[in-house]
């Protein structure tokens, strides 16, 4: 029973929000409300294996499912140049409107996206190098936390891969953080310099 709540989470996940599911006796049903209405069926060895099958057996499935219309397809990873180019114009942005108006847009600038697997440590991994690298090397941003964290954030859920925008304080003394977390890496770290930040806020689902 919790395996079959499990599948339906897992392919909930990925057709979320463009699709309706609904478990039903024999698999579930898929509703897709947008533009013309479209129903499609699954059975319950296929939601099953989004939970207990191989990544290729999930990438197959999410394959099948975009033909369908009822995903949408992952992104290709960003190149080095189009990361700075990026964190460059979120710095501007954050310069120019302030953070708050900035983390008010992420629900359009970082929408939900089919993934077929778990983001990798590695892939994140890689992208905090490139941020990292543009960051420290750039006069105009300046290690900026806020511009490194939302630019993550963004291009992480752009290429369809989960992540979470946290912004934390330190009481003593008194600091403010930004950071991003996704596979268990931190874009850029949760603790610079080894002070611990508390989490006041957390944004997830494209800044919903």
């Amino acid at each position: 029973m919790a395996e079959a709540t499990d599948a339906l989470v897992a392919v909930t996940r990925i057709l979320s929000p463009h699709c309706h599911v609904t478990k039903m006796s024999s698999g579930a049903l898929i509703s897709d409300w947008r533009g013309r209405t479209r129903f499609l069926g699954m059975t319950t060895t296929d939601v099953q294996k989004f939970v207990v099958g191989g990544p290729e057996e999930r990438a197959e499935l999410v394959t099948d499912l975009i033909r369908a219309g009822c995903a949408t397809a992952r992104r290709k990873a960003y190149s080095d140049a189009e990361v700075g180019l990026w964190l460059r114009g979120v710095h501007l942005l954050i310069r120019a409107m302030g953070f708050g108006r900035v983390l008010r847009l992420l629900s359009l600038a970082a929408p939900v996206c089919a993934r077929a697997d778990l983001p990798s440590a590695e892939e994140v991994a890689r992208l905090k190098r490139a941020l990292r690298s543009h960051g420290r090397r750039s006069w105009f941003v300046n290690d900026d936390c806020k511009a490194e964290a939302v630019t993550a954030f963004v291009l992480l859920r752009r290429c369809g891969l989960n992540a979470v925008l946290h912004i934390g304080v330190r009481e003593h003394p008194f600091a403010l953080h930004a950071w991003s977390s996704s596979a268990g890496v931190c874009i850029p770290d949760a603790d610079p310099r080894g002070h611990g930040f508390t989490p006041v806020l957390s944004i997830s689902c494209g800044g919903r």
